[in-house]
């Protein structure tokens, strides 16, 4: 009942302040004309979305870290390495995602940071986290639970690690493309782990990760109240680059990464429909879907955004309740 008692807790402390920061950071986002920069290859309805203030990742960032801080200051979580690698994944990938907003932003086109220069930021990201998954006793293992497999991969590690945090950070920016969809989904997949990681009694700062991610979770209600058709601002690269690398830094952190497809279902889903139309392109010069990410051809057949978002979500919802019978009670 203390976990359940500081899960409300915190999320309810983290609703509120991302709120009252969303209500603040809206208005300057509009003053600085920090405008969404959108793609000339969507639809004619998206148009009207030209100029909605991005960056709004922020709105659920700066909540939920106030609220771990304040936590700790309470004397009711401990400071340890698992959760030390939670928060600097959390920030260090806002930071990529804000400096390519801005240099949208500054710009005046979709150009921010290189593909090369980012993908440097996040090995950069990922041999930090290598590093402090190391000094903290971690074994560097491969491990599936659930086909009982174990599997010390030494040095080679740091590369799953890098994959795992590079795939789910592009994956949620993938399918940010519609009025709550990335926010929707990641709310539900934090959610998940948040359960799930209280299940790993046997990690270093289990419930400390447990209650990040369920802070986060208030923080994202609160920052859908914002977010939700129509949008009063988007999360940018600032949130979605986050949101996702942090969902890869739990999974990894729980031994659970297989899970991560299952409870990212759509993420993945998102992106795979996206590689497969770019090959299928290459060899046959025409497209399989009508248009990429997928929720951009359900909009082609007729549903609307609304729609869309319902059924991606249930999607997700299911995909997660999988997740846990797997990774609670199996």
């Amino acid at each position: 009942m203390i976990i359940l008692t500081k899960a409300v807790l915190v999320m309810m402390i983290s609703l509120i302040l991302s709120i009252a920061f969303a209500i603040f950071l809206i208005p300057v986002l509009k003053k600085l004309k920090a405008g969404q920069r959108l793609s000339e290859y969507l639809e004619e309805k998206h148009k009207s979305k030209q100029g909605t203030p991005t960056m709004g990742g922020l709105i659920f960032i700066i909540p939920t870290i106030v609220v771990m801080i304040l936590m700790y200051l309470l004397g009711k979580i401990k400071f340890n390495t698992t959760i030390l690698i939670v928060i600097l994944t959390f920030l260090l990938y806002s930071i990529i995602g804000f400096i390519d907003d801005y240099l949208i932003i500054k710009r005046h086109n979709n150009a921010g940071l290189s593909e090369g220069q980012k993908f440097l930021m996040q090995v950069i990201v990922a041999v930090i986290f290598f590093y402090l998954f190391m000094i903290s006793g971690n074994e560097p293992l491969l491990w599936i639970h659930t086909l009982g497999i174990k599997l010390d991969i030494g040095f080679l590690y740091g590369i799953v690690i890098l994959i795992v945090l590079v795939s789910s950070s592009n994956a949620v920016n993938i399918t940010d493309g519609l009025d709550g969809l990335a926010g929707s989904l990641s709310l539900i997949a934090f959610l998940t782990f948040g359960i799930i990681s209280y299940n790993t009694g046997w990690l270093e700062g289990y419930e400390e990760v447990a209650l990040f991610c369920f802070s986060l979770v208030g923080s994202l209600i609160g920052f859908l109240l914002f977010n939700l058709n129509p949008a009063k601002v988007f999360m940018g690269d600032t949130g979605s680059l986050a949101l996702g690398a942090v969902m890869g830094a739990i999974s990894i952190l729980t031994r659970h990464e297989i899970l991560l497809i299952v409870i990212g279902i759509v993420f993945v889903i998102e992106t795979l429909t996206c590689i497969i139309q770019r090959v299928y392109y290459k060899i046959t010069h025409k497209r399989l879907f009508l248009m990429t990410p997928i929720h951009h051809s359900f909009e082609k057949k007729g549903y609307n955004e609304r729609e869309i978002v319902k059924i991606f979500c249930l999607v997700g919802i299911l995909a997660s309740m999988i997740a846990i019978i797997f990774g609670v009670v199996l």
